[in-house]
């Protein structure tokens, strides 16, 4: 009889991982993991992980471990006494921690039976063993014991009632047991002759020390600095105050609704802190957005407040790229999966700077990668930037999810936005998810003031019927000094480039740049804008929300409502225009109709800008353009009733919603995406950072990537949507190893440009047919 079992196979220091020590490791984790919040999931969590690999007792594992057999299922052991003991959610989590979380009905519970699996395994293999007595006995001998929870996450009487809800308590718990098990697993795999070695924690929130940096700032950098007009200036201390004070809330639903340039980005951060120094329990601050280029100013700025604190006190997540696809198929502890795994990220730091797509899409995710930073969503204040951007088809999901997290987990959701989505018209249907519906309350109780003191510009709109081509928009342009104009698809602002006299005045921003090419340009640009150099910037949507950038003329193609607001905000944004005797003028927006063929598709990114787009056209020809005030909040209260009327929100997505009718974690996974198609990231030769590139290029190759390699490289990545197995860019781009596990990594490339002609110093990336996206 073997006298010790073993949970891993050895390390570099030829030591193999004590089963008994990793069962007691990752319940104790889980158990300091929820040391001071007081919910059924912990307790069910911790239970769980004393039994998630119950069946690596098996003379069956053991050889596994010894190499000498393969296609083991070592879970399904755990997974079946925890449904003998009633806890359906760490049954869940436990068959999930290898193979992600997978359907939570009646009779997929059922199937859970050891004798079912026998007979015929749905993943074809085998059980490490089938004798749960045998398994049990070891378990005691080894001096653990097993106690039946007292608090069940799902009741067995009353199952999944509400299945949003129930799902993402399932995934809280299933949170806490993947990331204490990873963290135990790669302590052992990067012990030493000491012994495992842990990762370093991340600092803790000290809202109170934070406090200060920030006020601090504010007055060394913000006021001091700012040559804003008047008007704008008291408006932002306005905001301030406003923030500062509704920070006394207790936790809960929030929005903060503010004109563009009213300091939103400093203003959401203070009254995140000060709801953190009166809310005891709040441990981190997650901000999510839905731009790189406004994650990227963002990080930068909340560094500089916090330049004196820990290192990684601001931890900057942008995607699931480079984590995999875990929906493994065969022993989830092949080298490959062990080289994923290690590159997620828990999210252990005080201030995390994300995407809405990293955030949301984990919610409603069942993969363990994506998984495992949900805990720390608890006591938290989680701040939705630009809250407009949420994809229709997936509100009613994503706010009952959120009011859920909020209401249980002690946690507050913030959205903040110039132009608030008219959400709350939704509480009917959200209630039928969650009984706390969707009530928020607003931050800026006076923010009606807000806009007026902060109208800096003139709409021009368009009469209807009316086009303009290319030529006629590109001579508009070049008669004028310093002008933004921001078109709808990528190659409408190449073509319109192509009409323009491409010279050191003309400048180009979209996604097809790396984050540190567009860093580059705005520079450039601000420079210009501030020394009255000429400055001609043709772009995308990705200059429209959060990107600090001042134009006394603005062109708008027509879109969205919010869009067209978006990009009228960096138009005289700072107020500062006046006239040849000194007077206080407005900034000139001009609305046009791009003169393009064809379909919606030639016109638009999707069809859901498309419609929204068509909601605008109507308010116009309804209301007449006097009467569409983008100062006005009512006006955008009224266009998103218009919206969700046309679109029934309520009524999308209906995989979506039959998948979480039916309890299926993977097709959930599969039906809640953000962003449609998937996408890979390209490292990119920008010029400029050449030689960086060539470090990380020689790195991966000689060494493999890894989180921080990651980290690195996002500055000079490009994400595009997976192109077709047999498209041409698949002949430049060479896929990145993975440090662990002798691999490349599908999600990771790098773009060989012997020419220099794939990366161009103006559009970017110029792969044929390539689409990039919008996203982190």
């Amino acid at each position: 009889m073997i006298s010790d079992y073993f949970a891993h196979s050895k390390n570099e220091t030829n030591r193999k991982h004590l089963l008994k020590d990793h069962l007691q490791s990752v319940c104790n984790l889980v158990r300091k993991t929820g040391q001071d919040i007081n919910v059924p999931v912990i307790e069910e969590a911790c239970f769980s992980g004393l039994i998630h690999d119950l069946g690596k007792y098996a003379d069956l594992f053991q050889a596994r471990l010894r190499g000498e057999v393969s296609g083991l299922d070592h879970w399904s052991s755990g997974a079946w006494l925890a449904i003998q003991n009633q806890a359906i959610a760490a049954a869940l989590a436990i068959q999930g921690h290898h193979i992600g979380l997978q359907k939570g009905d009646l009779d997929s519970l059922r199937a859970m039976n050891l004798e079912s699996l026998v007979k015929h395994h749905p993943l074809g293999l085998k059980l490490s063993t089938e004798d749960m007595t045998m398994l049990e006995s070891r378990l005691n001998s080894d001096e653990l014991t097993i106690r039946k929870p007292q608090k069940l996450v799902i009741n067995p009487q009353k199952g999944f009632q509400n299945p949003i809800a129930s799902m993402l308590d399932v995934r809280m718990l299933f949170s806490c047991l993947t990331d204490a098990d990873f963290l135990d697993t790669e302590a052992h795999f990067q012990s030493t002759v000491a012994g495992k070695k842990y990762r370093e924690a991340g600092p803790t929130l000290n809202a109170e020390n934070a406090l200060i940096s920030l006020e601090q700032y504010m007055t060394d950098k913000i006021r001091r600095e700012c040559t804003a007009n008047k008007k704008v200036l008291e408006s932002r201390n306005l905001l301030w105050k406003m923030c500062s004070s509704a920070g006394n809330s207790t936790q809960g639903l929030f929005t903060l609704t503010a004109p563009t340039g009213s300091g939103k980005t400093l203003a959401m951060l203070k009254f995140a802190l000060e709801h953190a120094a009166r809310n005891g329990n709040i441990k981190r601050v997650i901000l999510a957005i839905p731009f790189l280029s406004i994650i990227e100013q963002t990080a930068t700025i909340y560094r500089d407040i916090f330049k004196t604190f820990p290192d990684n006190y601001i931890l900057e997540h942008h995607s699931l790229a480079g984590l995999g696809d875990e929906e493994s198929k065969s022993d989830a502890e092949i080298a490959t999966e062990r080289a994923r795994r290690l590159l997620a990220e828990n999210w252990d730091a005080p201030i995390i700077v994300t995407t809405n797509v990293q955030l949301l899409e984990s919610m409603f995710s069942n993969r363990p990668s994506a998984c495992r930073k949900l805990h720390n969503l608890m006591n938290s204040t989680i701040i939705f930037d630009e809250a407009q951007t949420l994809p229709q088809h997936l509100v009613v999901p994503t706010l009952a999810a959120l009011a859920h997290l909020s209401q249980k987990y002690r946690s507050s959701v913030i959205f903040v936005t110039a132009t608030q989505p008219a959400f709350d018209s939704l509480d009917d249907a959200i209630k039928k998810s969650v009984n706390i519906g969707w009530q928020p309350n607003e931050i800026a109780s006076d923010h009606s003031r807000l806009y007026e003191a902060l109208r800096r510009y003139n709409v021009n709109w368009p009469e209807q019927d009316t086009t303009k081509d290319w030529p006629t928009l590109a001579g508009e342009i070049r008669k004028e000094n310093q002008v933004l104009c921001v078109v709808n698809l990528k190659n409408h602002a190449t073509e319109l480039l192509k009409e323009m006299e491409l010279d050191t005045d003309v400048f180009h921003l979209s996604t097809n740049l790396c984050a540190l090419h567009r860093r580059d340009v705005l520079d450039e640009i601000r420079k210009r804008l501030n020394t009255s150099q000429p400055c001609r910037l043709i772009s995308t949507q990705c200059v429209e929300a959060g990107v600090d950038v001042d134009f006394p003329v603005t062109y708008r193609a027509l879109a969205p409502l919010d869009a067209i607001a978006q990009a009228a905000g960096r138009c005289n944004r700072e107020g500062r225009l006046t006239d040849s005797n000194g007077n206080r003028i407005l900034g000139n927006v001009h609305v046009f109709e791009p003169e393009v063929e064809g379909d919606y598709h030639k016109r638009y990114p999707s069809h859901a800008y498309f419609q929204a787009s068509e909601v605008t056209r109507t308010m116009l020809i309804l209301s007449g353009a006097n009467n569409i005030d983008l100062n006005d909040p009512s006006v955008f209260r009224d266009y998103y009733k218009r919206l969700y009327d046309l679109s029934k929100p309520e009524a999308q997505s209906p995989n979506l919603l039959k998948a979480i009718a039916g309890i299926d974690f993977v097709q959930v996974a599969k039906e809640y995406r953000l962003i449609e198609k998937k996408a890979i990231q390209i490292l990119v030769p920008y010029k400029v950072q050449i030689d960086i590139f060539k470090d990380l290029d020689r790195q991966q190759a000689q060494e493999g990537i890894n989180a921080q390699w990651i980290r690195r490289a996002q500055g000079l990545s490009v994400s595009i949507y997976r192109p077709k197995e047999d498209h041409p860019a698949w002949e430049v781009l060479i896929p990145v190893k993975l440090r662990y596990g002798k691999c490349n990594s599908d999600e990771w490339f790098i773009l060989e440009d012997r020419e220099g002609k794939l990366y161009d110093d103006v559009l970017g990336l110029c792969l044929p047919q390539a689409q990039q996206i919008l996203i982190g």
